[in-house]
């Protein structure tokens, strides 16, 4: 890769192959190296972290990194059941901290909720794409890419 000093952009660029942390905004790099990964690691290995009794009770809403406070994960929990993950926290932060390598995360806060548990994966796309986007599609040129968005849009409405 040779490296080139570009005089229209602060940065210098890269020729070559870019990877695609290279392609965002500044703005979204820095939410995805401070808590991105981290939060949807957690949510993905919910399960493992919590075990199977607690999965069912709970989930992560969010997680905070300050200077001040430390950083927290925020857990909804259904009422009747935070005696039980008040017990376990300890466990929890153990296993997350392991599951990473690093002290991540220091403390873990709790919110209640009532009613019926909601799972995410429930939730279906009725939309993919609004209707002025459909519009932008069709005044594609280029054939191609007009029927396989065309076609995308369609299976995201079937899921």
């Amino acid at each position: 890769m040779n490296f080139k000093y570009n005089t229209k952009q602060r940065n210098k660029s890269v020729q070559g192959l870019r990877s695609f942390k290279d392609t965002l905004p500044q703005e979204a790099k820095r939410i995805l190296n401070k808590k991105g990964q981290i939060y949807s690691n957690t949510l993905d290995n919910w399960k493992f972290l919590v075990g199977k009794e607690l999965f069912n009770v709970c989930y992560p809403i969010s997680y905070k990194n300050s200077k001040l406070n430390g950083s927290y994960l925020s857990i909804m929990v259904k009422r009747g059941n935070e005696v039980d993950l008040e017990y376990s926290k300890k466990e929890i932060l153990k296993k997350i901290n392991i599951f990473f390598g690093y002290n991540v995360v220091d403390n873990i806060r709790l919110k209640t909720f009532e009613g019926e548990f909601k799972k995410t994966k429930d939730n279906k796309i009725n939309n993919a794409t609004n209707s002025k986007n459909i519009k932008k599609i069709t005044n594609i040129k280029n054939d191609k890419i007009k029927q396989s968005l065309l076609e995308l849009n369609k299976i995201f409405k079937t899921r």
